[in-house]
C-alpha cells in the first residue's frame, strides 16, 4: 500500500483496510481535470474544487463503511492523497516551494500559506464557534475539515497555515478553505524556470 511514481510528477496509490478502499491518481502538471467518487457528496464537491483550483489532475475512487460514519472514508482518502502528492513531488527540484492564496466565497474568506518543506505541520484557525458540529450536505461534519488538512499535510510532508478570516455559512466556510489551499498548493508545486533543477533550500534537500 505505497504510492508509486507513474510518470513525471504523476503518481498513484491503492489503499485498502477493513474500513475503506481508496484509489488515488494525480498529475501535478495537469489542468484541473478530476474524476471524484467517495460516496460522500460534499467531500466530492470539495475534492473537485481542490483539483480545479490547484490545476492538479485528480482521480479518486473510494468506498467504505459510511453506514457507520463517513469519518473513515474521508480520512483514508485524505491520507492517500497526501501520500500520492508526496511521491509525485519527488525530490522537489525546481519547484517554487512556497505558495499563498486568499479565496472568498460570498461572506466567507480564507487564507492559506503552503511550504513544501518536507516537514509536516498544520496550523488551522479562525473557524467560528460551532462550525465543527454542523452537518454539511447531510453527511460531512464540520470537524472533518481540519482532519482532512491534517491528513494531507502530514502524509504529503508539507507545512500549511489555513485561516478563516470571516464567514457565516458552514458550506461557504469549508469551501473557501479548500479553494485557498488549492491555489496556494498550485503556486507551491509549480515549476520555476529560474530554479532549473535546483532544490529550493539552503540545505540542498527538502
Amino acid at each position: 500500500m505505497s504510492a508509486e511514481l507513474i510518470g513525471a510528477r504523476r503518481a498513484r496509490m491503492e489503499r485498502s483496510t477493513s474500513e475503506s478502499s481508496v484509489f488515488v491518481e494525480l498529475d501535478l502538471d495537469g489542468s484541473g481535470v478530476s474524476e471524484i467518487s467517495t460516496s460522500v457528496p460534499f467531500y466530492d464537491h470539495m475534492l473537485t474544487a481542490l483539483s480545479k483550483h490547484s490545476l492538479i489532475d485528480l482521480t479518486v475512487r473510494a468506498t467504505g463503511d459510511t453506514h457507520i460514519d463517513v469519518h473513515h472514508t474521508v480520512e483514508d482518502t485524505a491520507i492517500t492523497i497526501g501520500e500520492v502528492l508526496r511521491v509525485a513531488l519527488g525530490n522537489k527540484a525546481g519547484i517554487r516551494r512556497f505558495g499563498t492564496a486568499y479565496a472568498p466565497l460570498d461572506e466567507a474568506l480564507a487564507r492559506s500559506v503552503v511550504d513544501v518543506s518536507g516537514r509536516p505541520y498544520l496550523v488551522h484557525s479562525g473557524e467560528p464557534a460551532g462550525q465543527e458540529y454542523h452537518l454539511i450536505g447531510g453527511h460531512f461534519t464540520g470537524s472533518m475539515t481540519r482532519h482532512v488538512f491534517e491528513a494531507i499535510t502530514f502524509h504529503a510532508q508539507i507545512c500549511a497555515h489555513i485561516e478563516v478570516l470571516s464567514g457565516r455559512d458552514p458550506h461557504h466556510i469549508v469551501e473557501a478553505q479548500f479553494k485557498s489551499f488549492a491555489r496556494a498548493l498550485r503556486e507551491a508545486v509549480e515549476l520555476d524556470a529560474r530554479m532549473g533543477d535546483k532544490i529550493p533550500s539552503t540545505k540542498g534537500a527538502l
